[in-house]
């Protein structure tokens, strides 16, 4: 079975803003982040009281980003207000990944509000107005509503994150997440990448779907979310 490097994914947005996706890089000392616009996402270069701080000087009043670590120092400038235990899974080379049985479209930065409404729904607050140029959206419409949708996150070399997996709930069970994962996992197989995904320790109904499709657990990683203490 493929692994996920520990040197990557033990800290993997950290290495994402520092590769293939340099571009939406906002940085400074041992910290960095995705724009708001973009990604809640941030990474410290170790979990020390100074990258915490410089974490801290990227942050506006009242908003929060997620970090991965197991754990941190405390520092007055941050509150650290929910700890998120998730899984990274990863697709074996083995599975053979059955061709598509439902129509779907790419979708790109002018569906970009139809795109937060449907993940709101599921996730609120993660998919944001740019999330979309992060990578790859394909989509499902019925009578020209979005009703499907899933597509590329955290960009690693040779690793590609498959997420934003959604379904309306009026029209959940006909396979369309499936579907929409393994049009990714097609597309990568064929660049001769690795998919992977995180996913909530507790969501044990998508866990069993990934599964199901072929995944593995990698590890398992916990996101914290931070926000400035004041």
């Amino acid at each position: 079975m493929t692994d996920l490097p520990e040197e990557l994914f033990l800290n993997p947005a950290w290495h994402a803003l520092h590769t293939k996706h340099r571009r939406f890089a906002l940085e400074t000392g041992a910290a960095c982040r995705y724009p708001a616009a973009v990604a809640p996402i941030a990474a410290v270069a170790e979990p020390c009281q100074q990258a915490l701080r410089d974490l801290h000087s990227l942050l506006a009043p009242g908003e929060s980003v997620w970090i991965a670590g197991e754990s941190f120092p405390p520092v007055p400038e941050l509150r650290f207000e929910q700890a998120l235990p998730c899984l990274q899974m990863v697709l074996s080379g083995e599975v053979t990944l059955p061709e598509s049985t439902v129509e779907m479209t790419r979708l790109s930065d002018a569906n970009s509000a139809e795109m937060v409404a449907l993940t709101d729904i599921a996730f609120p607050g993660f998919f944001r107005p740019r999330t979309c140029e992060m990578g790859t959206y394909y989509g499902v419409r019925v009578e020209g509503e979005l009703i499907a949708m899933g597509g590329e996150r955290l960009m690693l070399d040779g690793y590609p994150e498959i997420s934003g997996i959604c379904t309306h709930p009026a029209h959940r069970g006909k396979g369309y997440a499936a579907n929409l994962i393994g049009q990714l996992a097609r597309n990568h197989r064929r660049a001769g990448l690795v998919s992977w995904l995180h996913v909530v320790s507790a969501n044990q109904h998508a866990i069993e779907l990934y599964l199901r499709l072929g995944f593995r657990t990698a590890r398992e990683i916990t996101l914290h979310r931070v926000s400035p203490a004041g």
